[in-house]
């Protein structure tokens, strides 16, 4: 079975298609897959959001496996904000840097043992005949009061992650994406994948 990912973002596609590509015939891009699909993610949690998208590409994609994901930040002095406006917390556009600028505004005054934090990662393996694979992902930290580190993006520089004693933005590629939101709910699809004894 071939499987899909609802995504063109190079990064997260060589991810997956190094923890699932044993599972399947073939790891595509929605791209590759000929699909040229902007899903609105209009949800307010992301696991909505990520089955929305999940369904949505499933539909124009039968008969492969289609995996979606919708993740952010959820900080909790602000009530669990940017969620999942995390991507245009600051404009209604994508801007990483004003994005960091208004969360450093918004818990300006908030004490260090305040600034907790969390990346969460929802994902969704939807197949024709079965039950969708759903796994939430979390990866728990706190804002720091300033930016630290060049690696990374989105708010990697802010979060800092007490285990390594470092902010996102400061560990390699490869040591981040062993610990993050993204890495442990693809985990959770592969364990579920596994006890069904493969993907198809």
């Amino acid at each position: 079975m071939r499987l899909v990912i609802a995504s063109n973002n190079a990064h997260k596609i060589r991810e997956i298609r190094e923890m699932l590509g044993g599972m399947f015939d073939e790891v595509i891009s929605m791209a590759e897959a000929g699909i040229d699909l902007d899903v609105v993610e209009d949800g307010t949690t992301f696991m909505e959001n990520a089955l929305k998208k999940a369904h949505e590409v499933h539909a124009l994609l039968p008969d492969d496996a289609v995996l979606s994901d919708d993740s952010g930040l959820s900080v909790d002095a602000l009530g669990g904000a940017p969620g999942v406006y995390s991507a245009r917390f600051a404009l209604d556009g994508h801007d990483d840097s004003a994005n960091r600028q208004k969360l450093l505004r918004e818990l300006r005054g908030v004490p260090d043992n305040e600034r907790s934090a969390r990346f969460e990662c929802a994902m969704v393996l939807c197949r024709k005949g079965v039950k969708d694979i759903v796994c939430l992902g979390k990866v728990e930290g706190r804002i720091l009061f300033e930016e630290r580190g060049e690696n990374g993006f989105g708010y990697d520089s802010l979060f800092y992650y007490e285990p390594a004693k470092l902010s996102f933005a400061e560990m390699t590629a490869e040591a981040k994406n062993h610990i993050s939101h993204r890495h442990m709910a693809l985990q959770g699809v592969l364990d579920e994948l596994a006890k069904e004894g493969g993907a198809s």
